[in-house]
């Protein structure tokens, strides 16, 4: 009884180890550029995201109507190469303001300062 059913259930085993399908994992490096692209898409996603957690733009963002949590899953929505071209919009802003008026600022303090030095 005993031979009989570990008979069967080793005829069982064999038959199913045939039929059934094996899984074959396969391990491979990563490359550079593939770890790069994901790190500076993060990088471009957390430039964005610190943009729209400055109190000036949430205040402007609720001027315009719009809610600066919806704001911030619109960006969440969107794809890597729009979040990189946003990010460069937003890394090509003026840091502190009107840069030509400090420009003309510097102008007129050094044509001051040759013209009156003595």
């Amino acid at each position: 009884m005993k031979s009989t059913l570990s008979r069967m259930i080793c005829h069982f085993l064999v038959i199913a180890m045939a039929m059934l399908p094996f899984q074959s994992g396969q391990a491979s490096m990563i490359g550079t550029d593939q770890v790069i692209s994901s790190a500076s898409a993060q990088a471009d996603r957390n430039t964005v995201s610190s943009f729209l957690s400055r109190s000036e733009t949430v205040s402007q963002l609720q001027s315009l109507g719009l809610d600066a949590q919806s704001a911030a899953d619109r960006v969440a929505a969107m794809t890597d190469d729009e979040v990189r071209t946003l990010a460069g919009k937003v890394s090509a802003l003026p840091a502190g303001g009107d840069g030509g008026l400090v420009l003309l600022i510097l102008v007129v303090f050094f044509i001051w300062y040759f013209a009156f030095r003595r």
